[in-house]
């Protein structure tokens, strides 16, 4: 089974609504953290999971880089926060060549939790 198999599967097991956007491209709409865009994509050989998180704002950039970097270092299990053009994103790779799927739901969760969790902490920038 190729991974793209496996990652389809994992999603169906896993009870995700989940859109096929291109070949090895998937968003996820997880109804339990009510994140609707997560997307993951093969890039063999890691798979890599990103949700926008929001626009940058116009104001107080290196406040929130800095409140970010320090998230990365003390609360986050899977993943980090990065900047991808003009947008703060949470991101995560796996190994694509011994993915399971008790990772795969972890990384998931992982992100979901963060975002969850540091909500408020995020939205003051908004």
């Amino acid at each position: 089974m190729d991974v793209k198999q496996k990652i389809e599967g994992y999603m169906i097991d896993m009870n995700l609504l989940f859109e096929e956007l291109d070949e090895g491209t998937w968003r996820i709409e997880d109804d339990l953290t009510h994140i609707d865009n997560i997307v993951v994509k093969v890039v063999d050989p890691i798979v890599v999971f990103r949700v926008k998180v929001m626009t940058l704002p116009d104001k107080n950039r290196e406040a929130l880089y800095q409140t970010v970097l320090e998230m990365n270092a003390n609360d986050l299990v899977h993943g980090a926060y990065a900047i991808e053009n003009d947008n703060l994103v949470i991101i995560d790779t796996l190994q694509s060549e011994n993915l399971d799927k008790n990772e795969f739901q972890s990384t998931i969760d992982s992100i979901g939790l963060a975002l969850i969790q540091q909500y408020d902490t995020l939205a003051q920038f908004i």
